[in-house]
């Protein structure tokens, strides 16, 4: 995805009506209740007024990781707000952009828990399509406004796309880093899943106190989890940085 390419560039109710497979039932309920008819009709005003709205993809985690194919979810908030960067998963930017602080601390926690070298570009795609759903709450943002989208009412839709995952009673591992994300941990309460907490990423908490991060261990204790399932676990491992010659 370049960076020309990252804006939203039709109407949000035709790209709402693509095919986005055994989640689409879900996504056809929420686009034709009151909700979902209120928050593409703000959306695409924001477009008609020319707004520079982010992802192009909206819905693209699920078009990437089929709820039949989900092991593991991570959870974040609204998609990156500078051109180049949202590219549909949470916390990834394509190829070719520089990794955000957030990533960056990612990408720190997996070379310390499993060894793995910086990679060489930071999209995190490769997860994607192993079964690893990147969700943001929010789904849409205005280029340079961060959370500008964050009352329009996309939460109706991801919340339900989590109980959906949630309620699906094939074992997963859900990664709840920060307060906003584990507010799904009462939904998981009971279930075979796997709840893994942590502080978010974010520089201002990814070493603090009361869970830290940097040196929650996560990526490796899901794979041991998934294959103790009998399910295959992820390579988290990206494409390595080239080394300096």
């Amino acid at each position: 995805m370049t960076t020309a390419s990252n804006r939203l560039q039709r109407p949000l109710g035709e790209w709402l009506a693509a095919d986005h497979g055994d989640w689409q039932p879900l996504v056809e309920r929420w686009r034709n209740s009151p909700a979902g008819h209120a928050l593409v009709r703000a959306v695409d005003a924001r477009l008609a007024a020319g707004a520079t709205v982010y992802p192009a993809e909206p819905l693209r985690a699920l078009s990437l990781t089929p709820l039949s194919q989900v092991q593991v979810v991570i959870l974040g908030q609204d998609p990156y707000h500078g051109p180049g960067q949202a590219e549909g998963l949470a916390f990834s930017v394509p190829a070719g952009q520089k990794p955000p602080p957030s990533l960056r601390n990612i990408f720190k926690e997996l070379q310390r828990d499993l060894g793995l070298p910086p990679p060489l570009q930071p999209s995190l795609l490769p997860w994607a399509r192993q079964g690893v759903l990147l969700l943001n709450t929010v789904l849409t943002v205005e280029e340079g406004a961060a959370a500008s989208h964050s009352k329009l009412g996309w939460q109706a839709l991801t919340d339900s796309i989590c109980r959906m995952a949630a309620d699906d009673p094939v074992p997963k591992v859900f990664m709840l880093w920060g307060a906003h994300a584990q507010a799904l941990a009462p939904q998981l309460t009971g279930t075979a899943h796997r709840v893994l907490c942590s502080n978010h990423p974010s520089p201002l908490s990814a070493l603090r106190p009361p869970v830290p991060f940097i040196g929650c261990g996560h990526f490796g204790e899901a794979n041991r989890f998934l294959q103790a399932a009998g399910r295959p676990p992820i390579s988290w491992g990206l494409a390595a940085a080239r080394p300096v010659l």
